[in-house]
């Protein structure tokens, strides 16, 4: 059962540095070897580039000194420009062989953590699928997930910024212990605003996902070939277009004018930096023109004050990144801790000699409204079972209770005896194949495949494929397709000899998905309104196939009395109660709630 909503709450530092570490060890896990390039790369990004000006430095002043006649300074400077360039083949020795394993890293990492994700979001309690409040941590952890290897390389890159900015304060405290303090004051403002500026956006961020989630939806609609017939038809597409950028302008357009707020605090920054870096070098000037220090000092101070600076500006972007990611990260975190769907240890080993509705009364989680009302029936081994009522009575909801998707709020459903509070699910699954209105289509996949995906679990049979075929009518239109079985049910897809896929007619779709069903060859089929869009005729048939099959037992959902009236026993819902239970003649001799239901048919 859900748990009463709250209220958003901002993360705490504890909460952000928990879900780092949880992240760090993912990586770890995913992909060890992550951690010790990056470590190492940053050390080299910072170090070499400062050994590389030191000795660009040494050597400006002896060739200074060979200059003015000074004996051996020609070849001290010789030597100390070999060594940089032996720094250089080695930075870029590193760079590649950095690339190629960064690559292989980011690959493993990617791939494990969508994984993961994808894997936990499957797994969830199942009334978390219409929750707006999942809806929204899902939303921010996806965000997190598509970016994960951008924000490790970030973090990498705030690694190399600050070792950078470190190295270069000591640098400079080796020619003078005050311009190292200066420069590490310089660089506090512009750091200080940068990381006010990174909570502004980030906090906007949160505050909008139901904006950009409107705006997302709208432009993804924009572009649906199932949609533009309605949109153009009721003249909807430049209303649409402005209510897309109405969404986009309470997103994007507020975080342009949050930068638009810091910009003098900015320019006040860089003015600061300027500063900085015009008195060291006339501090250094000074110092070379009384010869207290030599003239390559010149080109060390003013490379290490302005790498130092650089490397301010690289972590206060950097934090503006960071920042917004660790906020998704945080939620990748919360999500990743969502409880599973709770399920019984309880195995189903053999075909349920009955499926019990006792008194069942449900309510959706987060909803008063109660959709199922003191419901009881009972469906014994081997009995087709129709359950029948308008819509919104709560037919589906039933079939929900009954797959354990969500247990009842009072009452219990019982699958061979044991409640399905205590069933393994997972053993009651393999036992029922279960077919709706909206049949999911694989359209990355080929025909044979839409209909063998109904049992992967065991090895391909071709007798069972052939018979789901004929059962469901699909034999005959499969063979029509220009690569038989072999075609993709998509005209956006292609065989590898170019072939194009093919768009199916409704009818043709639900055909497959039946085959699919009677492929699984479950001792337990649940059919909701599955056939509504193949001809009534086409549907007498192949229910007429089903319904003599022997040891299957079936509850179906139909609004047509062809079917129904085949049922052992008939179960009418109204208003989320059973009103009326009985064959087809005797609720016809009734007259009341299923005579009027089907009178029209009648």
């Amino acid at each position: 059962m859900a748990p009463p909503r709250k209220d958003t709450q901002k993360l705490s530092n504890k909460q952000r540095i928990a879900a780092l570490l949880r992240v760090a060890k993912i990586s770890h896990v995913a992909a060890p070897s992550i951690l010790y390039i990056r470590i190492v790369s940053s050390t080299l990004d910072s170090v070499l580039p400062i050994a590389t000006t030191f000795f660009a430095a040494l050597t400006t002043t002896e060739l200074t000194q060979a200059y003015n006649g000074e004996e051996g300074a020609g070849q001290l400077a010789i030597f100390y420009v070999l060594i940089t360039a032996v720094l250089g083949v080695v930075s870029l020795a590193w760079s590649q062989l950095e690339s190629y394993l960064g690559r292989l890293a980011r690959y493993k990492l990617e791939a494990a953590v969508s994984d993961q994700m994808t894997e936990q979001f499957l797994a969830l309690e199942y009334w978390r699928y219409d929750d707006k409040e999942t809806a929204d941590l899902l939303d921010k952890s996806r965000r997190f997930s598509n970016f994960f290897t951008s924000m490790f390389d970030t973090l990498g890159s705030i690694l190399t910024a600050l070792i950078g900015l470190i190295s270069s304060v000591i640098a400079l405290a080796f020619v003078s212990w005050w311009l190292g303090m200066l420069l590490l004051i310089a660089v506090i403002p512009g750091l200080v605003i940068q990381y006010r500026l990174s909570k502004a956006r980030t906090n906007h961020w949160a505050q909008n996902v139901e904006s950009r989630r409107k705006a997302g939806y709208i432009g993804w609609q924009l572009t649906q070939l199932t949609s533009i017939a309605e949109i153009r038809l009721y003249g909807l597409v430049q209303y649409l277009l402005q209510l897309r950028q109405k969404y986009r302008d309470m997103d994007e357009r507020e975080q342009i004018l949050i930068e638009r707020r810091f910009i003098g605090l900015e320019l006040f920054a860089n003015i600061i930096e300027a500063v900085v870096e015009v008195v060291a070098l006339i501090y250094v000037t000074l110092q070379i023109i009384g010869h207290i220090l030599p003239v390559g000092q010149f080109v060390f101070v003013q490379q290490i004050v302005s790498r130092g600076l650089g490397s301010m500006r690289s972590v206060a972007q950097s934090f503006i990144t960071i920042d917004e990611d660790l906020a998704n990260l945080a939620a990748y975190d919360t999500f990743m801790k969502l409880p599973r769907q709770a399920s019984g240890g309880q195995e189903l080993t053999k075909t349920p000699a009955a499926i019990e509705v006792d008194n069942v009364t449900f309510s959706y989680p987060n909803n008063t409204a109660v959709v199922l009302k003191e419901v009881t029936m009972t469906v014994k081994k081997g009995e087709i079972i129709a359950i029948v009522g308008e819509n919104g009575a709560g037919k589906s909801t039933l079939v929900k209770l009954l797959l354990g998707f969500y247990m009842p709020t009072k009452g219990q459903i019982r699958v061979g005896g044991v409640p399905t509070s205590e069933l393994s699910i997972r053993t009651w699954h393999a036992r029922v194949s279960v077919l709706q209105q909206s049949s999911l289509d694989f359209e990355y996949a080929h025909a044979k495949d839409n209909v063998i995906f109904g049992d992967v679990a065991r090895p391909f049979s071709e007798k069972r494929y052939v018979a789901a075929l004929e059962m469901a009518e699909a034999q005959e239109f499969v063979e029509k397709l220009p690569k038989k079985d072999q075609t993709y049910i998509s005209r956006w897809m292609e065989s590898d000899d170019g072939t194009p896929g093919v768009e199916l007619s409704g009818g043709q779709r639900q055909r497959l998905a039946l085959a699919r069903s009677f492929y699984r060859d479950s001792d337990v089929l649940i059919l909701d309104e599955p056939t509504s869009a193949i001809d009534a005729l086409a549907e007498a048939r192949i229910f007429k196939r089903l319904l003599t099959q022997k040891d299957k037992t079936i509850i179906t959902i139909s609004h047509r009395l062809s079917t129904v009236r085949r049922a052992d026993r008939i179960y009418v819902i109204e208003h989320g109660k059973v009103v009326e239970q009985g064959t087809h003649s005797e609720l016809v001799k009734q007259k009341g709630a299923y005579y009027t239901l089907f009178e029209s048919q009648l």
